[in-house]
């Protein structure tokens, strides 16, 4: 369970409690919405997901990871970001745990259930900003009973281990990519590919979630990366795919945000 620390450096009231951390990132203001849970105990139901990825282990994000509302997923554009989450405890004392906050991954889509009341079980409908956690994240900041709860949130950076990776799917001349396990801003904007026998980059579009895509022949060639992030922080991941590459294949690069 994370705790609060006294740092001097960032403070917020939230209801009579004085919370204040320590980033060494741009972060944005705190806002308000409310948060549920889903996936089990284990979350092994939040494997996958509208992002694209698969094992949240093996891409990097674990346990601590939500599903967003409409108004938040922002149509996959928001997936990888980073969001400081604390539990209102002056709006719900009994439920929120007090003094703790999580750092969660947006790795899903909480879809819109039109057929019920925003305020009554349809907490995902637009406009609601709404993070649909995982049990085990949600349990850090709140009891289990509780089922919803009203929080803070604001985005943050992002904290990675290891190098940005890359998994290469679907066919010749359909290159799709899944990047994953990405640090800072976290949500990407923009992916150049290169081949190893191209002179210049190529721009991929985004095709769902994280996954972008290329319509060229890079069969037999080593390939190359180019990524921003929407905070517009470039990095350059040279020749990480071997030219032996074949599709279903994950590298990781020696390059992070």
């Amino acid at each position: 369970m994370e705790k609060l620390i006294f740092s001097g450096l960032i403070v917020v009231f939230v209801g009579l409690f004085l919370f204040t951390t320590e980033l060494r990132v741009a972060s944005a203001a705190w806002q308000q919405a409310h948060a549920t849970f889903y996936g089990g105990s284990d979350a092994s139901g939040t494997m996958g997901g509208a992002c694209g990825y698969g094992n949240l282990y093996t891409d990097g994000y674990g346990i601590k990871t939500a599903a967003l509302s409409t108004a938040l997923f922002n149509d996959g554009r928001s997936c990888g970001g980073c969001y400081q989450i604390v539990c209102n405890a002056n709006q719900a004392p009994q439920w929120c745990l007090k003094g703790t906050y999580i750092t969660i991954t947006a790795t899903n889509f909480c879809p819109p259930n039109y057929a019920l009341p925003s305020d009554d079980g349809g907490w995902c409908n637009p406009p609601r900003p709404h993070f649909d956690m995982s049990q085990p994240a949600f349990e850090m900041i709140a009891k289990y009973k509780a089922g919803i709860v009203p929080i803070f949130y604001r985005k943050v950076g992002c904290k990675r281990t290891g190098g940005i990776r890359f998994t290469i799917n679907g066919r010749d001349y359909f290159e799709l990519v899944l990047i994953s396990n990405v640090g800072g801003a976290g949500d990407i904007s923009k992916v150049w590919i290169k081949g190893s026998k191209m002179s210049n980059w190529e721009s991929m579009s985004r095709n769902w979630g994280v996954n972008w895509q290329s319509l060229s022949y890079l069969n037999g060639q080593s390939l190359s990366f180019r990524v921003q992030l929407s905070s517009g922080k470039i990095r350059t991941a040279y020749n990480v795919a071997p030219s032996t590459w074949t599709f279903g294949q994950s590298f990781k690069s020696n390059v992070q945000f």
